[in-house]
Formats: C-alpha cells, sequence, structure tokens
C-alpha cells in the first residue's frame, strides 16, 4: 500500500533543521526525513486488534513540528522508526480480528482512532497508576507490551498511521460515530478532545475574564470548547490573520483582536490591570486576566501569557512547545501563579460522571451545540502530499485552518 512515511535518520533531521526554514520545499523534498512507500499494511499485533480504513486523516501541528524538525529531541526515544504518520483519523473497519469485538463492532462501522498506546492497549496488566486513574495518555508503559515503542498511533512503526490506507488499532482506542456527524466534523474529534482536556483542567468562573492566545486549529478548538461546555466568562482571543478572527469570533468569543504589540494595551483595558515599564525588557503586568490559555507554545506566547495573567491566576500550555527561550520565569513566583500542561485525553468529571474525552467529544458534537465543519479548511489526495504539508506549514497566512488527506472514493459527479 501507499503511505506517508517517516524515516529516522540524523543526517535527513539535521539538514532539515538547518536549511527546512527556508522553504517548505526542503522539508518535504527528496533529502526530507518523510517519503511516499509502497509497504505492506500492518499485521494485527492479537487477536484483539481489528483494521480500519482511514477515510479522512488529519496534518496536526505536531506532525509538522516533527517533519520540520523544529520541536524537541524529548521524544525521540519514545518512538520507532520507521513508522506511518497521522493521529486524526476517521475511518471505517474492514477486519475484525477473532477476539477483538468487546465493543459490539461491526464490518464497516464508522469510527474514529483515539490515537493514545496506552497499558490497556498494549496488553499490559495490570495496569501503570496513570492508566488506573484514568489518565490514558500519561501511561508510563509506552515503550513496554505488545508494541514496540510510541506514545501514539502514528508514531509507532508496528500500528500503521493515518496517512496511508490502512491502520490497526486495539478496541479500547475505538469510538463509533453517528450518523449524523460528517466525516468532516469526525476527523475534529482528536483535536477537540485535546481542548476539551484543557478547558475541563482549568474551567473558568461565570464572571471571569480569560484569554485565549493564537487562533490556529487548537485556539479555535479551545473557544469552541469553552463555550460547548458551557463556559460564560468574557473570552478574549488573540489572533493573527483575519480569517482566525472571524471564526474565533464565530465560535464564541466576545472579543477577538489581532496578536500584536497591542495585545498588552487592550488586556490593560478590559481588565483594568496596571503596566509599567522597566528600564530593560518587557512590560509588566499588575493584575490581568484570571486565565490564560497559550494555544501556540512559543517562547513569545509563553511569555506574554505569565505577563498578562493576574495574581493567583491559571496558565495552561495547550500548544505544544519546543525548547523555548528568553521567557521571564519571574511572574511565576511573584503572582504565585498555576502553569500546567495539557497534553491529549483520557476520563473527565462531567456532570457528575465519569466519561472519556472522545466520548464527551463525539456527545458535544452530535447535540448540535457547535458546528467545527468550517474548520476543516482544505482537503487533498495523498498524492499530493507535499502540497498539503506546504499548505499546512502556512496554514495561517494561507486563511487556512485544519488541512487533511482524504481516501474516500470520488463521487460520482467528480468523475470526469
Amino acid at each position: 500500500m501507499k503511505a506517508l512515511q517517516y524515516i529516522k535518520s540524523v543526517p535527513r533531521y539535521v539538514f532539515v533543521r538547518t536549511i527546512g526554514h527556508w522553504s517548505p520545499k526542503f522539508v518535504t523534498g527528496p533529502l526530507s526525513s518523510i517519503r511516499m512507500a509502497n509497504i505492506n499494511q500492518p499485521e494485527l499485533p492479537t487477536s484483539e486488534w481489528l483494521r480500519i480504513r482511514p477515510l479522512l486523516s488529519g496534518i496536526c501541528g505536531s506532525d509538522l513540528t516533527t517533519i520540520q524538525a523544529k520541536g524537541s529531541p524529548y521524544f525521540s526515544p519514545l518512538i520507532s522508526a520507521p513508522f506511518v504518520m497521522g493521529h486524526e483519523v476517521v475511518g471505517e473497519i474492514i477486519e475484525l480480528g477473532p477476539n477483538s469485538n468487546s465493543k459490539d463492532l461491526s464490518i464497516g462501522d464508522r469510527v474514529v482512532i483515539e490515537p493514545g498506546l496506552c497499558c490497556i492497549v498494549r496488553g499490559i496488566d495490570p495496569p501503570c497508576s496513570s492508566c488506573q486513574e484514568g489518565n490514558f495518555s500519561l501511561c508510563e508503559m509506552i515503550m513496554h507490551g505488545d508494541l514496540a515503542p510510541g506514545i501514539q498511533t502514528g508514531y509507532c512503526r508496528d500500528t500503521g498511521g493515518g496517512w496511508s490506507s490502512s491502520v490497526v488499532a486495539h478496541p479500547f482506542q475505538v469510538h463509533k460515530i453517528p450518523v449524523q456527524l460528517s466525516d468532516e466534523e469526525a476527523v475534529l474529534v482528536e483535536p477537540f478532545s485535546c481542548c476539551l482536556h484543557a478547558a475541563l483542567q482549568s474551567f473558568p468562573k461565570d464572571n471571569e475574564k480569560i484569554l485565549i492566545i493564537g487562533c490556529g486549529a487548537i485556539g479555535l478548538l479551545t473557544i469552541a470548547a469553552l463555550r460547548a461546555l458551557g463556559a460564560r466568562c468574557q473570552i478574549l482571543a488573540a489572533a493573527r490573520y483575519p480569517h482566525q478572527q472571524t471564526m474565533a469570533a464565530n465560535l464564541g468569543a466576545d472579543l477577538v483582536v489581532k496578536a500584536d504589540k497591542d495585545l498588552y494595551d487592550i488586556v490593560r483595558k478590559i481588565t483594568g490591570a496596571e503596566i509599567y515599564w522597566p528600564e530593560i525588557g518587557r512590560p509588566v503586568f499588575i493584575g490581568g486576566t484570571q486565565r490564560t490559555f497559550d494555544c501556540v507554545g512559543s517562547s513569545q506566547t509563553i511569555d506574554d501569557a505569565l505577563r498578562l495573567t493576574g495574581s493567583g491566576g491559571d496558565v495552561t500550555i495547550v500548544g505544544m512547545p519546543g525548547i523555548p527561550k528568553n521567557i521571564d520565569w519571574t511572574a511565576i513566583w511573584y503572582k504565585e501563579l498555576k502553569v500546567k500542561g495539557s497534553y491529549a485525553y483520557g476520563s473527565e468529571s462531567y456532570e457528575g460522571d465519569v466519561i472519556s474525552t472522545f466520548d464527551l467529544a463525539i456527545k458535544l458534537l452530535n447535540s448540535g451545540i457547535i458546528n467545527l465543519k468550517p474548520l476543516v479548511t482544505d482537503v487533498f489526495a495523498l498524492k499530493d502530499y507535499r502540497k498539503a504539508l506546504e499548505l499546512a506549514m502556512t496554514a495561517g497566512q494561507n486563511g487556512s485552518v485544519k488541512v487533511v488527506f482524504d481516501f474516500r472514493p470520488p463521487k460520482k459527479q467528480d468523475i470526469k
């Protein structure tokens, strides 16, 4: 089968990290770390597993960070290569292992994959303490069990990934999609779940003023998650591009501003904070928002989040950081800020019940409370992966949000 595969190669990594910033073409070219390959479809690791044919598979910011060699080497020992990329997947079941029907699954069911490769997926019993508590994304056994190392589907050589015509999954990872939900909505369940998890970790009170920094896919989905969960706080969103500003407002932001030097003055006016300038360096805020969600994870946005959040406030890092530099950590100490990371999903407490983040995402999408379909802005065949990835790398300036690969057969009207 054709698959877009990541090759673990130090020379290629160094080339892309050194030269890739000059042009996206270097990142996807013949000397890059990705290749279109003819490979065998992955085998079912055990008799419990099943096979899924992707319909749509999204391009995530973490995928781009990996391909562009921009991120931290932190994850490099926690993956197994070569691996097929793609962890935002909606597809249909095409094969069931002899013991895979624990969720009453059937051939032809349309499903999404929860990509975390936790203890249950790896056949490890008893599970680690994180998995016992329902924090499956924090599993401490990702190097062990029935699979090669890997934190998620799309970063493990044994599972395959969504950027191909065949990926395998454990029944624990599979969630059925209601017929009412389109493929475009379903492919957003994974990133939407990430943002639901972040929103529930730092859920605002009705009278609070909060700040969302960055309105790419993760920032927009964080706004959507907060409103879908019933948040009545005042949401200020900082977005760089006009289409992001429009979408942020449509999803429930009360005030959307351009993410530039005027952000500090606007936050000051809205919150009643005071701003002072030191002899050198960036402005000092006294007061600020009660909560800030940094949905970018860059050095500047982390520094902004710490400065713009008021005393005793919460800062949640939702965007994937690399190795940030030049951040002044004084505000954490002086303002007694609570700074936390938010990674992936697991089990959530919601309306008195415990529910998986994925099931909650599907429930909220199916309720019609929010419409995320407009966020899927660009669809490509896998053969056009260079165009798709190059567009995703420059999504903001090109008016895009979520770029996806489409494996569905062409509609009759599309056939000429």
